[in-house]
């Protein structure tokens, strides 16, 4: 009844979705442009509808009383951002730990403007070797989903070209606001 009433919802507000399955037990979600809060709205009404269970990172402030018991039953996994706590380490254990895990991660880490990605995605999916889909919620076409795996080969340079030319025509609802897609470089980069 759920799958109906979210299929129903997004064919009301003109919205087509699209979820090629996992090839596997785990993987790695990049949810890419992320601009506004309706795309969570979106991208739970997509979920359901193809009846998948996604955990997804939310920083933590969201998950306070009283929507805190709902986000964690929706598979919110909180992430302090203010504090460097091994977040990709923990996550990295759970898709070792798990039988089934899927995580889904918007790779700004926010809804306004930045210069760059942030890196944790990434290094997830190579730490735990797990499949990368690629995510997308596209205002300019009304569709969201995840229609694409791929494999990450660990080269930065070659891994973000392909998702730079992947997400070329993805559109959020507040475009100005998608981040540049690059990984801000290491300390040793810099001075090079």
């Amino acid at each position: 009844m759920l799958r109906s009433l979210a299929s129903m919802t997004l064919r009301l507000v003109g919205w087509h979705s699209v979820f090629e399955m996992p090839p596997g037990p785990k993987s790695v979600i990049v949810v890419y442009p992320h601009t506004s809060n309706w795309d969570f709205v979106l991208g739970v009404l997509c979920r359901v509808k193809h009846g998948v269970f996604l955990h997804w990172a939310g920083k933590d402030t969201l998950f306070r009383w009283p929507l805190r018991g709902f986000f964690l039953r929706l598979g919110g996994v909180p992430i302090n951002r203010r504090e460097r706590t091994g977040m990709i380490a923990q996550l990295a254990e759970a898709l070792r730990r798990e039988p089934t895990f899927h995580i889904a991660i918007t790779p700004e880490g926010t809804r306004s403007k930045t210069d760059h990605w942030k890196s944790g995605f990434y290094r997830l999916a190579l730490a735990a070797d797990a499949p990368l889909g690629l995510g997308f919620i596209d205002y300019g076409t009304k569709r969201v989903g995840v229609e694409r795996w791929i494999k990450l080969i660990g080269n930065e340079e070659a891994d973000l070209a392909l998702l730079r030319a992947y997400y070329a025509d993805k559109k959020g609802l507040y475009p100005e606001k998608s981040g540049d897609i690059r990984f801000l470089p290491r300390p040793a980069e810099k001075s090079a």
